[in-house]
């Protein structure tokens, strides 16, 4: 008889948290995995106790995900390279700057038998342009990774809200075993092929949603809101077809990691909450990731500095005027109101260019 698969959870903040929630309860009904779910947690201390020991003592994670029980079998380890010893699947959902740092501590520790998923909102900028985060696994690991991306606002996730959710998967089979672990009468999830167009659209959404942040710390309604969303929307598409040239397909766009994905993190996520806030209280980002955040970094914010970098560097700045008013504001100090700058951008102009950065 094989052995049993054991899944390993690469991140203990609030969305990691909630995945191994959902993982660890799937693994009980999946005859060919091991019960136990080892959740890789940051330690630090929390009320003079070591937050792996209060995982694994009260089964759940008070700082990040509080009021919400964590299944019994998931156990919080401290050392990454002990939390992914013996593991076949990888669930990594990190802040993505520190993607690297991570991969490096487990590179030599993963069966090159295993496979991973990235559950990471984010995208890094090189010379040679953009690389996703599935790409920055395969690399490091050699293994496969599918992407998981959607409208998926952790806490209401965590309280059973139905949902939908979109995973990336170029093997049908790895697509059904990720799904497997994923799916729930709650938080349903449907498997496309474009593992690239699913990562583009749950970075880029965030930048769309600071932008309605300012919206809504300006007060200026629902009209004008709904009009830079269509413009962001506009922007992500034309900006993900621009690097990839025929890799994404798009048709990826209506699916949850694409246009409901945008909404609801335009209207409800933490991106346009703390852009509301940097308005209202002219505080620095920085500082409202300790305040609002307990620390956790705000994707929106670093994802909108190194989308302009790239569009500057490639002279199509003036392609991308929502992208470009948005980073402004956030790291040039211009006023949110200049947010409406030169909106009158034609998309049916095409300016893609060689694919993206392998």
């Amino acid at each position: 008889m094989p052995p049993l698969n054991r899944v390993c959870v690469l991140g203990s903040g609030n969305w990691g948290s909630t995945a191994a929630r959902i993982v660890g309860s799937n693994v009980l009904k999946l005859a060919d995995f091991d019960d136990r779910v080892n959740i890789w947690v940051y330690e630090e201390m929390v009320n003079g106790k070591k937050l792996t020991e209060i995982i694994n003592t009260q089964h759940e994670n008070v700082k990040y995900l509080p009021g919400h029980k964590l299944p019994p079998n998931v156990t919080a380890v401290a050392d990454p390279k002990e939390a992914v010893r013996g593991a076949t699947h990888l669930v990594v959902v990190i802040p993505h700057q520190f993607v690297q740092d991570l991969l490096a501590s487990i590179h030599g520790c993963v069966s090159p038998s295993a496979q991973a998923i990235s559950l990471i909102k984010g995208i890094a900028i090189s010379s040679l342009g953009m690389t996703t985060m599935t790409q920055i696994i395969h690399r490091a690991l050699a293994i496969p990774v599918a992407s998981l991306s959607g409208a998926n606002i952790a806490d209401e996730i965590a309280e059973e809200k139905y949902c939908e959710t979109t995973i990336g998967c170029s093997d049908p089979g790895e697509a059904a075993v990720w799904q497997s672990l994923f799916n729930t009468p709650y938080f349903q999830v449907n498997c496309v092929s474009d593992v690239i167009g699913v990562e583009f659209c749950g970075a880029l959404k965030n930048v769309v949603a600071v932008g309605a942040g300012f919206i809504d710390g300006l007060g200026l309604g629902n009209n004008t809101k709904a009009a830079i969303i269509r413009i962001g929307f506009l922007e992500m598409r034309r900006l993900a077809m621009h690097i990839s040239g025929a890799q994404i397909q798009d048709a990826t766009f209506m699916e949850s990691c694409g246009m409901a994905d945008v909404i609801t993190t335009c209207y409800g996520g933490r991106n346009r909450r703390l852009a509301e806030e940097f308005v209202k209280t002219g505080k620095r980002m920085s500082q409202l990731e300790q305040e609002m955040l307990n620390g956790q970094k705000l994707q929106g914010y670093l994802t909108a500095g190194e989308v302009y970098s790239y569009i500057d560097g490639c002279g199509i700045a003036d392609h991308y005027p929502l992208f470009t008013n948005i980073y402004q504001i956030c790291y040039q100090g211009r006023h949110p109101h200049t947010i409406f700058d030169g909106l009158n951008v034609d998309f049916s102009r095409d300016t893609r260019t060689p694919p993206l950065a392998s």
